[in-house]
């Protein structure tokens, strides 16, 4: 299912972040956020998961307006990976997962489609064997597979990432992007690892001072020439065999 977002601004008090942003993420496909700190990707992330309302614009998951959507039922369509989840869970492991569940709450699910859910995406996470184990007293990437794993549970179309390998070594940052780009789903996910964003992404937004300064595949986006302009860094840019870029940073001292 794909995302639609028309003519979008956002903002905090007086402060604009987003400028008529207007995009359209495409069904069953990975796009990755690029941008700098400050950039306006969270708060893009943010305006489409509805825990911030755009000062204008519309969002449009398929044919829906979200904004005219419950909350309960936005939350059938889109799961979200936040980039701070807090650690005041003094819930297990396995009652965190459980929330995922909660818009179908009241629902006859049948089949124990809600054992199976669960189930499903602690393995996927690689936390099955953590299901007792108190949230609060987990590492930072532990908790992050767990919130993932509430994520998946969900059981949505639509999938939004804000960081999502963030915490994680890379073991687990491979793992994870694997999982998510085996599901049938339409993601978009801020990245900061351009690298991560070149080997998995389908679809590339590059953001600048809230708004698009370019977008499509990661071989039209990431440049050398648009990584300079965002970051103000020099990059190489290689080839890997599948034909996706693979970015060599110079050091500060040779700009």
């Amino acid at each position: 299912m794909n995302i639609c977002v028309r003519h979008l601004f956002a903002g905090y008090g007086n402060k604009k972040v987003l400028e008529d942003v207007d995009i359209s993420f495409p069904s069953d496909q990975l796009t990755g956020l690029i941008g700098p700190n400050g950039s306006g990707k969270s708060t893009l992330l943010k305006c489409i998961y509805r825990v911030m309302k755009p000062s204008a614009g519309q969002i449009f998951v398929g044919d829906k307006n979200i904004g005219k959507l419950s909350y309960k039922e936005s939350a059938k369509q889109i799961a979200v990976l936040a980039q701070h989840h807090g650690t005041g869970f003094d819930l297990s492991v396995e009652d965190v997962v459980l929330m995922g569940r909660t818009p179908y709450k009241g629902i006859a699910e049948g089949d124990n489609a809600e054992d199976i859910a669960i189930e499903r995406s602690m393995e996927e996470t690689g936390v099955a064997d953590m299901g007792s184990l108190s949230f609060i007293q987990l590492s930072g990437g532990e908790q992050q597979r767990v919130m993932l794993a509430r994520a998946l549970t969900q059981e949505t179309s639509c999938l939004v990432l804000d960081e999502p390998t963030n915490h994680l070594d890379i073991t687990y940052q491979l793992q994870i992007m694997d999982l998510i780009t085996s599901r049938n789903m339409t993601v978009i996910a801020a990245i900061h690892d351009l690298n991560i964003a070149a080997m998995y992404c389908d679809h590339i937004v590059a953001l600048q001072n809230g708004k698009i300064i370019a977008q499509g595949t990661p071989q039209e986006v990431l440049t050398k020439e648009n990584i300079k302009a965002l970051y103000h860094v020099n990059a190489e840019i290689l080839m890997r065999a599948d034909g996706r870029p693979a970015i060599i940073y110079e050091r500060g001292d040779k700009r």
